[in-house]
């Protein structure tokens, strides 16, 4: 059977699951997705309207490619589609000189030739007077940045992989995925067994479920989002970029589509383990709070440190914080995407690419080597 025929399962159809349906459906394969909730759901990580996409990387510049390969697809999708799912404002990133995912940020700039600013104290007040920053602070300002919308994106993905043929099984949850002797995948639900020449696995917090056998460990992690308003409105013509603060108060931020409020999350530090992902609690306490308020009220002065909206979601991590991306050890036939520690929004396309790469060709051209599964001993 030809790359180009292959039938491919595509089991969770959320983040990285509907970008690798639509890739897939795009490149001629027969594609059945299955999802246990539907796209776009709000009961895992693809959440709360926005999500940051940067060119510059804080953790890992060998990212650097992937995001570039991303921007394109990023770019395709609203062609086809007409959809604004992204929206380019430009990043701030800020934190100490010295503090090393600075430094990151820095040599990346350097060595990829990103287009970027470094805005000085100065410069800072006049320009973005709704940060304030500390003395030694550097701050770079990531030009083709801003961000993307989540929920959106998720069906805006998974309806274009229905047009080009594809077929979504919503509310079906998969109860095992195993390889056939010989080659090939079945895919079990609680109703069926369908039989497939490859699948992508993209089950979010779930994976400890589905595939109990993992190797690696992804620990699943709580995360809460929170919106606050500003004590007075912006002028119609002030900048409004997403932002990345790093150092003692690490957080990040996003101001609304709309203008109207600002939504701030916590790195993985802050967020607490999730038990069992079938029973989130989304309830938020009140001493959970403490973080966005401080953070608020040291580097946010023209926000009401109150918030007005709270959302929880759940995020996989690795011990490493690197993504798991490939075959599952002793079957190429099962391409695994997981544990992208809450970085993998902005690359969702890109990794849809390649799971469809390794699906029908069993390779791919995409510098992927320091996050794939082949040879990778520790998580």
């Amino acid at each position: 059977m030809s790359a180009a025929r292959k039938r491919v399962a595509v089991v969770g159809t959320g983040t990285m699951g509907s970008q690798a349906a639509w890739r897939l459906a795009a490149r001629g394969a027969e594609v059945v997705g299955y999802d246990r909730f539907a796209p776009g759901h709000d009961r895992s990580a693809a959440g709360g309207e926005t999500r940051v996409f940067r060119s510059v990387q804080t953790h890992d510049g060998r990212y650097v490619p992937l995001v570039r390969h991303a921007d394109a697809l990023w770019k395709q999708l609203q062609a086809e589609t007409g959809r604004e799912l992204r929206r380019l404002t430009g990043a701030l990133v800020m934190g100490p000189a010295d503090d090393p995912e600075m430094r990151t940020v820095m040599d990346g700039i350097a060595e990829h030739g990103l287009d970027h600013e470094v805005i000085d104290a100065e410069a800072m007040a006049k320009r973005f007077p709704q940060f304030r920053v500390d003395d030694g602070d550097l701050v770079v300002l990531d030009s083709h940045a801003g961000f993307v919308r989540p929920e959106l994106t998720v069906q805006t993905a998974a309806r274009r992989a229905e047009e080009l043929g594809a077929r979504i099984r919503r509310y079906t949850p998969v109860r095992e995925v195993t390889p056939i002797a010989g080659g090939g995948v079945e895919i079990r639900t609680d109703t069926d067994t369908e039989r497939f020449d490859a699948a992508v696995v993209t089950p979010g917090p779930w994976v400890g479920d589905l595939l109990p056998d993992l190797p690696w460990e992804v620990s699943v992690y709580r995360a809460i989002s929170a919106w606050f308003l500003p004590h007075q409105d912006h002028p119609a013509d002030a900048e409004r970029p997403a932002f990345i603060r790093r150092g003692d108060i690490p957080f990040y931020g996003i101001p609304s589509p709309d203008g109207l409020a600002v939504k701030l999350g916590l790195p993985q530090a802050h967020h607490k383990p999730v038990d069992d992902p079938n029973r989130l609690n989304r309830t938020v306490a009140p001493e959970e709070l403490e973080t966005f308020t401080m953070a608020v009220r040291r580097h946010l002065p023209g926000l009401n440190p109150d918030p007005v909206r709270l959302s929880v979601f759940m995020e996989g991590y690795t011990d490493s914080t690197r993504p798991l991306v490939g075959p599952l050890p002793g079957c190429d036939d099962i391409v695994l995407l997981a544990g992208f520690s809450g970085q993998g929004f902005k690359l969702s396309p890109a990794m849809g690419d390649i799971a469809a790469d390794l699906a029908l060709e069993g390779r791919t051209s995409q510098p992927i080597d320091f996050i794939t599964t082949n040879g990778r001993t520790a998580a």
